[in-house]
């Protein structure tokens, strides 16, 4: 089972890695596939050249090989559709079940994604929450989807919605530019060598 963790990451940072990990762990999938967006259909452009945010999630994930960063959306022109994301690597990998990891943020917004119903034809939908999290109300398309047993999802390539506690970090981006802009220490939030390209390069100032 290949995971499927999209974002900006703009910067990456701890909250992001963390995630991906407890996920990794919590399903025993094989991979994470982290995958910055050129063009996000549903916030504001990044702040700094996809090259950039593309070398910082690089510089992050050295020495876990069990991540590996994916640039297929920065290759891709256009806005950066999930659909179109998970199309593509469903032809790259077959017969390995996919699941798109979003967070509750993402998940509340799901039903304004592009094409949205048919990202479940390609992947499971794994939904981070944190611990005793009780899922709200679901419409009758993702109700008859839902799983609450993980074996479910090894069963299947595709098609299940699932819900994962996982004790998540709340760090935010947003708070990791400011930071950056006001010249304070971003220490401990995001990995030493993200911080020091950052610095480099003069970014988020």
């Amino acid at each position: 089972m290949i995971g499927v963790f999209g974002g900006t990451f703009d910067p990456v940072h701890f909250g992001h890695l963390r995630a991906a990990l407890e996920v990794k762990e919590s399903l025993g999938l094989s991979q994470v596939r982290l995958i910055p967006s050129a063009q996000p259909p549903h916030r504001d452009q990044p702040g700094v050249s996809a090259d950039s945010r593309l070398h910082m999630l690089e510089l992050a994930v050295a020495g876990q090989p069990d991540f590996a960063v994916d640039n297929r959306e920065l290759l891709r022109a256009g806005r950066s559709y999930m659909i179109d994301t998970l199309q593509s690597l469903r032809q790259d990998f077959p017969e390995q079940s996919l699941l798109l990891i979003i967070g509750m943020d993402a998940f509340a917004k799901l039903e304004s994604w592009y094409r949205w119903q048919q990202l479940f034809d390609f992947a499971h939908v794994i939904v981070m929450t944190r611990p005793n999290y009780q899922p709200p109300s679901l419409t009758a398309f993702l109700a008859a989807r839902h799983q609450q047993q993980l074996a479910t999802l090894t069963i299947k390539k595709s098609g299940c919605l699932f819900f994962l506690p996982i004790t998540a970090l709340d760090i935010s981006a947003t708070a990791i530019r400011t930071i950056f802009a006001q010249q304070r220490n971003p220490k401990y939030l995001l990995p030493d060598a993200v911080i020091d390209y950052i610095n480099q390069h003069n970014l988020y100032r």
